[in-house]
């Protein structure tokens, strides 16, 4: 399939989804939310064990395109609940719920719902060079696409508040430092450590690789009573797995599993 505002490709299970429209730093449209949906179903097959996404040029995404969410010039308000409703919300829920692993490789500026994108992966790396900004204060709008889910959850309420009511540059570096993204990498070197992790990802037990993070996700809002239960009934599935079996014979008879994501 040919695509206007994304690039997509599939090897040895990795999806890599690249957003392309560095001319406008690759900000969201609507024929970009098309495109990424109609992906949806190739992502949830089972030839795809993990998710890559980056983006093109020197950015990883600037947010919403603003030319597609000002008011006209009849005055008539955008409806920018029903925006989010219809193309951000399924896109940030699809991947959050996805059972295998999405990696985000940020190569410059992530900002706003581009930078929700980024942290809605299960893994962020970021390029040295890059940053992250919650720039909807800026423009009289609140975090959206997920950033007042994911913000207090990486780094506490305080540092929350105080990233999406000031808007301030946040370097790569001291996203690492508190927490908000799992690691930095030389520019030169992101996208082939990103690619080593997932396709170190892809090969791993990918039915137990989701149901870590279906736990994890479902942690925070869990009792540990709720939480335990839950352990307890993941596992009972993982223990079910061939990759469980071929990781416990692996390991008994000393050799590197063969893991088949099943």
């Amino acid at each position: 399939m040919t695509y206007e505002t994304i690039q997509f490709s599939l090897e040895a299970g990795v999806a890599t989804i690249t957003l392309n429209r560095p001319d406008k730093l690759n900000t969201f449209t609507g024929k970009m939310h098309m495109e990424l949906q109609s992906l949806f179903p190739v992502l949830e097959g089972d030839e795809v064990r993990a998710v890559l996404i980056t983006g093109a040029g020197r950015a990883f995404g600037a947010g919403a395109d603003l030319g597609e969410t000002a008011s006209t010039d009849s005055g008539d308000k955008p409806d920018l609940g029903a925006t989010l409703e219809t193309q951000y919300n399924p896109l940030i829920l699809f991947l959050r719920g996805l059972d295998k692993p999405v990696i985000s490789a940020v190569n410059g500026l992530a900002a706003g719902a581009s930078m929700s994108l980024a942290l809605a992966a299960d893994i962020c790396l970021a390029a040295r060079s890059a940053y992250f900004l919650q720039a909807f204060c800026h423009i009289g709008l609140i975090p959206d696409a997920g950033s007042t889910y994911f913000l207090p959850r990486l780094v506490g309420s305080g540092k929350a508040m105080g990233l999406a009511m000031l808007g301030d540059k946040i370097p790569a570096e001291e996203a690492e430092r508190m927490g908000l993204i799992w690691k930095v990498c030389d520019d030169e070197a992101l996208m082939d450590e990103a690619r080593a992790l997932a396709t170190r990802l892809a090969a791993g037990p990918t039915k137990g690789l989701g149901y870590i993070k279906q736990a994890l996700n479902a942690s925070p809002e869990n009792s540990l009573a709720e939480q335990l239960t839950l352990e307890r009934n993941l596992q009972k599935a993982a223990g079910e797995t061939h990759d469980f079996a071929e990781g416990v014979m692996a390991f008994h008879s000393k050799r590197p599993p063969q893991f088949k994501g099943s």
